[in-house]
């Protein structure tokens, strides 16, 4: 089989690139290991409606998503103004309004005395009286809010944002690479809070975050329909097991391991492509780029691991308490000791959500940090304790189970040079590109800028 363009992988990063590489008037086709495309961007249907089960909103900054979006037909929402919550020691209170990755901008504010103490609050705002003298590049996140504003800031607020938000340890986090410009603000205004003010300051004005109507998972349903109406070929359940760089393009083997033999009726499971483009997960990415990009891809041992999550999503009726949104717009654990790390009421979050649902009918998600399967009775305890309201087993009208596996961040210390090495690596290879999130950053914002911008570099690569 002979094509212009093969994509391996149909995550939105594949998606992306396999459009642009069609409009562009070339043959693609798609392979996809798994029975669906649209990776992280997944749904259920949940009490006859289509929901959202793997990310629900993006990062509003940029234009790249709400152009995306826009293109394809679709409408960006905004979320509601409820604010999240923080549970720490059984206590639950606001997050502070104003604040980046946890760190707060006013640390004397009353929603930050609520949560850390006044003593500790008193600690964290004595960062402005550290010498200017003693003001460095600080490159690990952990120390540099456990030196500025002390250790119960880092505990209390950064590390539950850190984890379970962005899946990473603070003691793992690479500032540069987390929060771009905070060193700079740092040095600039003298105070760690202070440059937390400067770059809230700097950000557009509005909500941080944006979803769709109807859920974010219709980007991808969208995406595959466009690939679909101009003549893509879209195949799941096909595994790629090698690419080989030789003279005129690529070939690629591929094959269907749940059936035992070739995938999609592809001849002898041998595809020749003028171009590839390698959009999978990363350890899959690394094994087919090794043999060809081996001085640049270091063991796969010395890459850091993901992490594994599982997230319950709960359909209540019933449950009057949850009229008022009691947490707001979810919750975050400060201390999760191996149980649930994070709430999400979506139907308070999302207006369009709580619009389709019948009066009294709430959807919560019950996110945990294990590949385990967790029981529907243990997501309704943890949420009827985040929640603190009364959920009888009664309230379930339905539920979904859904698992993830997810790269490790790309700010996990040393992990943003090792990809631009990569990176570098792979555009000296003609007709190769390389996207997703593990070398995008998690969000879809990176994932989709990164991706465009991959797809024209292919694009000015070739000449074309």
């Amino acid at each position: 089989m002979n094509v212009d363009v093969a994509v391996i992988g149909g995550g939105v990063a594949g998606l992306i690139v396999a459009r642009a590489e069609v409009l562009a008037g070339r043959s693609v086709l798609l392979l996809e290991s798994s029975d669906r495309v649209g990776g992280a961007l997944a749904s259920a249907d949940i009490a006859g409606l289509p929901v959202d089960t793997g990310a629900e909103s993006f990062a509003s900054r940029g234009t790249a998503v709400s152009t995306l979006i826009r293109l394809l037909g679709l409408e960006q929402v905004s979320p509601s103004s409820a604010g999240a919550w923080l549970l720490r020691d059984g206590r639950a209170n606001p997050l502070p309004a104003v604040g980046v990755m946890g760190i707060p901008g006013s640390p004397l504010a009353d929603d930050v005395r609520a949560i850390l103490g006044t003593g500790a609050s008193v600690r964290a705002w004595a960062d402005r009286l550290i010498p200017e003298l003693t003001i460095g590049r600080e490159k690990n996140l952990a120390e540099l809010v456990r030196r500025r504003m002390g250790p119960d800031v880092l505990e209390a607020l950064v590390r539950p944002v850190g984890e379970n938000v962005y899946g990473l340890r603070p003691e793992d986090a690479e500032v540069d690479a987390l929060v771009p410009g905070l060193n700079g603000a740092l040095t600039t205004t003298g105070s760690l809070s202070s440059a937390v003010l400067r770059l809230r300051s700097s950000a557009p004005a509005g909500s941080a975050v944006a979803g769709v109507e109807g859920g974010v998972h219709r980007i991808a349903d969208a995406l595959a329909a466009d690939l679909a109406r101009f003549g893509a070929d879209l195949r799941t359940g096909a595994t790629v097991t090698s690419i080989d760089h030789r003279a005129g393009g690529w070939r690629v083997r591929v094959t269907d391991q749940a059936a035992g033999g070739v995938a999609g009726g592809v001849a002898g499971g041998v595809i020749d492509a003028a171009r590839v483009v390698v959009a999978t997960d990363g350890a899959t990415a690394r094994a087919l780029l090794r043999p060809i990009l081996s001085d640049a891809i270091a063991p796969e041992a010395e890459w850091p691991p993901g992490r594994s999550s599982t997230v319950v999503s709960l359909a209540l009726e019933g449950v009057g308490a949850l009229d008022a949104a009691p947490r707001g717009s979810g919750v975050l654990v400060a201390d999760p000791g191996g149980g649930a790390t994070a709430l999400t009421h979506s139907s308070a979050k999302w207006p369009w959500l709580r619009s389709r649902l019948p009066a009294g009918r709430h959807l919560v998600r019950v996110s945990y940090r294990t590949a385990d399967e967790v029981p529907i009775e243990r997501a309704v305890r943890d949420a009827a304790r985040l929640l603190s309201v009364e959920v009888p087993a009664s309230a379930v009208v339905d539920a979904a189970r859904t698992r993830w596996r997810q790269d490790a961040a790309r700010a996990t210390a040393g992990l943003s040079a090792r990809l631009a090495t990569l990176s570098g690596a792979v555009a000296a290879v003609p007709d190769l590109a390389v996207t997703g999130a593990w070398i995008a950053g998690a969000g879809l914002a990176s994932v989709v800028s990164q991706a465009q911008a991959e797809a024209a570099r292919l694009a000015h690569s070739s000449g074309s």
